[in-house]
């Protein structure tokens, strides 16, 4: 894979800088997973932990769904991975038999369903509603690039233990 990351620019409106800094936390992902193959993919991180990059990406697209469609676009929908049932289970990180292929394309539609509604909010203070509690699209665009931060500390532990790649 070829990395297409581009550093957010230095100067730019809020909404162009939020989106630049999400925009590389998610390539950041993908590049971090490049190269793989499926069973090094699933490979979990250590005992106990049900960790795995294929994991990591189900879990951003569930987030991704989650901040985007269902509550800054208050679409109700259900989640791929895990249900109403057990919402605690992070069934996402359960990947044995996961597909792979099927994985990244849910992540990827849901970054261009997200990214089409960034581009489309009349503005950062646009909400969505969630439990009770009303979110500014901002919070949310500033919250997903936390959640990407910090998974991808996850992901470099567990592509070096894979691989040896480191810095990428």
């Amino acid at each position: 894979m070829t990395d297409n990351r581009e550093i957010p620019p230095l100067e730019a409106g809020e909404r162009a800088m939020l989106s630049a800094w999400l925009e590389l936390q998610r390539e950041s992902l993908a590049v971090k997973c490049a190269g793989l193959t499926d069973e090094q993919l699933r490979d979990r991180s250590v005992p106990p932990s049900s960790l795995s990059l294929l994991g990591l990406v189900r879990h951003m697209a569930e987030g991704e769904r989650q901040w985007f469609r269902m509550v800054l676009g208050r679409q109700e929908l259900e989640y791929r991975y895990y249900s109403d049932d057990d919402p605690d289970a992070d069934a996402e990180f359960d990947v044995e038999n996961g597909d792979v292929a099927e994985a990244f394309g849910y992540w990827r539609e849901e970054c261009a369903d997200a990214r089409a509604r960034v581009e489309a909010a009349p503005s950062l203070d646009s909400t969505g509603t969630q439990n009770g509690k009303e979110y500014s699209l901002r919070w949310i665009m500033i919250h997903m690039i936390e959640e990407y931060a910090r998974h991808l500390g996850h992901a470099d532990l567990i592509r070096e233990r894979i691989d040896g790649s480191t810095g990428i």
